[in-house]
């Protein structure tokens, strides 16, 4: 796989065209439902205080994973529908917002639980995330600009973004298969539910046409697959 970097004169203005590119997109994300602008959007953990913030990545040594659960037990006393709706929050986090972005814009940022932050809001459930590198993969000819990393093609998007999700759905499938009953059919369910749902839901809401929004859905998809993850199993009737 080949890939282009866009060169610029210095650091300050690598961050300075990286930046102009995630508030590109960020804008757009936001747009696709204004009455709920942080649904898909992500913030710049360079502009955040850290306050109710934590990295994805320490979220069942640091007991988040577990706060959340002890949270949701209170809305589902069943622990099988707690721990699915923790799980369908924390896979929002990382595989609904970033498809989203593949989906509509043709831009993703790193998923990964290195660079994934979640926040929460006062009654400890996840109302927006974060990442700490805003650098941007982007397919050639979607609005790329300095400081992008082009790919080549959107099949080698949608692995790069699925391989790097990846990374962060086993950082949560271990976190919370350790505190209740959650397994990978499961997990995998509810990722393939997520990308489905951003392919039809984002159409609808401006972003793409709906046969872009399959598309680009399919490949996803498939790339997960490709990762492991068994996302085209149904749920059971």
């Amino acid at each position: 796989m080949t890939v282009t970097v866009d060169t610029v004169v210095s650091p300050h203005d690598r961050r300075a065209a990286v930046s102009t590119a995630f508030r590109h997109t960020m804008t757009a994300l936001r747009h696709l439902d204004p009455e709920a602008p942080r649904v898909y959007a992500v913030a710049d953990m360079a502009e955040q205080s850290k306050r109710r913030w934590w990295s994805f990545a320490t979220g069942l040594e640091t007991g988040r994973f577990e706060a959340l659960l002890r949270r949701s037990s209170l809305d589902h006393p069943d622990p099988r529908r707690a721990v699915d709706q923790v799980a369908a929050a924390l896979v929002h986090a990382v595989v609904g917002r970033s498809a989203a972005a593949f989906i509509g814009c043709g831009r993703v940022w790193d998923p990964g639980p290195e660079n994934l932050w979640i926040h929460l809001d006062s009654d400890v459930g996840i109302d927006w995330a974060g990442v700490r590198d805003t650098a941007l993969r982007s397919v050639s000819g979607s609005g790329a600009t300095a400081g992008t990393v082009v790919m080549p093609c959107d099949e080698a998007l949608a692995a790069w973004t699925a391989h790097r999700a990846a990374r962060s759905l086993e950082v949560a499938a271990a976190g919370l298969s350790a505190l209740g009953p959650l397994d990978a059919t499961q997990m995998s369910r509810i990722v393939g539910e997520s990308v489905l749902g951003a392919s039809a839901r984002v159409p609808l809401l401006g972003g793409v046409s709906r046969d872009g929004g399959w598309r680009r859905g399919q490949m996803l998809l498939d790339a997960f697959v490709d990762a492991g993850w068994r996302v085209r199993l149904r749920r059971p009737a």
